[in-house]
């Protein structure tokens, strides 16, 4: 029996052409495995159908940060190319980053637009903390976004292997991306089309938070058991109306895993801002959000773990197999799941 607070109890081989690199179109024309924990039974739908699924008098929360061109090429002093990706902004304009190379503390780094960074501190992790100036004037975070979004390039996760194309503005955001400073999308929200999010304001509560969504996500599970995992941490805000709607929601649908985890913190903490290190998995499962919407996850990920924080291990290894035996496409641009 597999143990579900083993790291290697969450593996499973996806052959590479399941990975999604370019999401469907239109986008709820995407594939939807629909699992009733109530009668145990899985159903083959597509987004479009979405409602036909929904419990009545629920109350749906979506996660609208904005992604971040947050990847960026320059060179450093001595004329070597670097790439740099912001992870997020800390306190006093300064930065947490990854460089890939080595940089030293004190090296400077220059990009298109007369952006240089100076690098203050280098981590254990490997992430650096920088600070970023313009024609010496140092910059802070929306400033920033401006010029990264002049020169900078969408970070899409590795496993897609491809650069970002102009195609992907539009893909990699959702309808309803508001607030910059996610490296990432929410990328079960990217299913909805204005017809279909129409259809859901029209009959459910529906409400938005912000978790902006950091490179940490797609940092994988490297210790033997789940709980020695040092979780990351990601910024969280959740406005007076959402937190109302929450506070008297007798039903949840969290709409994607930062969702869940932006819910599930503020239900333990009473923070309606900060950071949230929450890590969801078997051995702490969920006590507000009773229904998910989310994409198909890597293998040992905390992604998948919280997945099986709904379900358990065996059945979420169960379904992923049946998505995998039916051709789903997995990952960012794939398709979904729906748990009921």
């Amino acid at each position: 029996m597999l143990d579900p607070l083993k790291t290697s109890s969450y593996d499973y081989d996806l052959p590479k052409e399941f990975i999604a690199t370019h999401p469907v179109s239109p986008a709820d024309n995407a594939r939807l495995l629909v699992y009733n924990r109530t009668t145990n039974s899985i159903t083959h739908t597509t987004f479009k159908n979405l409602l036909d699924f929904l419990p009545q008098n629920l109350s749906i929360f979506l996660n609208d940060t904005k992604v971040i061109k947050a990847r960026i090429f320059g060179t450093k002093e001595t004329g070597g190319k670097i790439e740099l990706l912001l992870n997020k902004p800390l306190f006093m304009d300064r930065y947490l980053v990854m460089i890939g190379g080595k940089v030293r503390i004190g090296t400077k780094l220059f990009f298109d637009e007369n952006l240089n960074a100076e690098v203050l501190e280098v981590n254990e992790d490997g992430s650096r903390v920088v600070q970023f100036f313009q024609n010496d004037k140092k910059l802070d975070f929306l400033t920033l976004v401006d010029i990264l979004n002049k020169i900078g390039h969408l970070p899409l996760p590795p496993y897609m292997n491809r650069d970002d194309e102009e195609k992907d503005e539009k893909d990699y955001q959702t309808l309803f991306a508001k607030n910059y400073g996610a490296v990432a999308a929410p990328t079960a929200s990217l299913h909805f089309t204005p017809e279909l999010l129409e259809k859901i304001n029209a009959k459910y509560s529906v409400n938005y938070l912000t978790l902006h969504v950091g490179a940490g996500t797609f940092k994988p599970v490297d210790v033997d058991d789940i709980l020695n995992h040092p979780m990351h941490s990601e910024y969280f805000e959740i406005g007076i109306d959402a937190k109302k709607a929450l506070d008297k929601a007798s039903k949840v649908l969290a709409v994607g895993t930062t969702v869940t985890r932006t819910v599930e913190y503020y239900q333990r903490t009473n923070k309606i801002q900060g950071e949230c290190d929450l890590f969801l998995n078997p051995a702490n499962k969920p006590i507000k959000v009773d229904y998910l919407l989310t994409n198909f996850h890597l293998p040992k990920s905390t992604l998948i773990m919280l997945v099986a924080s709904f379900v358990g291990l065996e059945k979420t290894l169960e379904i992923y197999h049946e998505a995998i035996k039916e051709n789903y496409r997995f990952y960012s641009y794939g398709d979904g799941m729906l748990i009921i």
